[in-house]
């Protein structure tokens, strides 16, 4: 005797009303964790690549203003982004006359103004990361319910097996088995729905703590070239 082939259609389709309503909510499910897994890869995968051709530009040309120019032009780059927000904050103290431009008053006032620059590059970073962040975690959620609204389904398919069983008055395998093999395709889809997006929350989660980690050097290594020059200015102006 030949085995018939598994036809997962053909099972879903004969399921009871409970297990169907159960996949059409997996498949959202599934639906919406592709878009995001989609869309987040391509938006990482921007950010690392214009990000290291700013902070490339940004070591070579060591030029502020050349490098806030290159900034406008990747605004998919968070490090750009946030030395953009840096650069205007830096720009604003030095029209107000408390920066470490040759105008300053003191280098005390320099320091003062330096406060204003890091909480803008601080609140920026917190902008950018939250940016990154954004429907990842649905992806987390889909990762741990999924199975379990997959489980679900089998138990409500294998609930509503036996009691069939139980009407039928014969607990033979050929009655049996149709049941139970439509309602473990709710377990299968769920699992199948959860472990792509399990493994794609670990992937964004990973580059977005080595893009944070990036955004917290770059604005160490802006503030230190800003405290420099602040400190350079003061020894000339003595």
């Amino acid at each position: 005797m030949v085995p018939h082939e598994i036809n997962i259609l053909e099972m879903m389709f004969k399921a009871g009303l409970m297990v169907q309503f159960v996949l059409l909510l997996l498949l959202f499910f599934s639906i919406t964790s592709w878009s995001i897994i989609l869309i987040k890869y391509r938006y990482i995968r921007r950010a690392i690549k214009e990000s290291a051709h700013f902070t490339e530009f940004f070591w070579q040309s060591r030029d502020l203003s050349a490098a806030f120019a290159k900034a406008k032009q990747l605004p998919g780059s968070p490090i750009a982004n946030v030395f953009q927000i840096g650069y205007v904050e830096l720009r604003h103290l030095r029209q107000s006359g408390t920066s470490t431009g040759r105008d300053s008053a003191t280098l005390i006032n320099g320091f003062k103004g330096m406060d204003n620059v890091k909480r803008a590059l601080r609140r920026s970073i917190n902008e950018e990361t939250t940016r990154m962040m954004q429907l990842v975690p649905f992806l987390a959620t889909t990762g741990n319910t999924t199975p379990f609204i997959g489980l679900f389904g089998t138990v409500w398919g294998i609930m509503n097996s036996f009691h069939g069983i139980g009407l039928r008055g014969s607990a033979s395998l050929a009655v049996v088995a149709p049941g139970i093999s439509e309602a473990l395709v709710a377990t299968a889809a769920g699992l199948a729905v959860a472990i792509p997006a399990v493994i794609a929350f670990n992937y964004f989660m990973q580059k977005i703590r080595i893009i944070e980690s990036e955004l917290q050097s770059f604005s160490s290594d802006f503030l230190n070239i800003i405290e420099g020059d602040l400190i350079r200015v003061e020894e000339r102006n003595e």
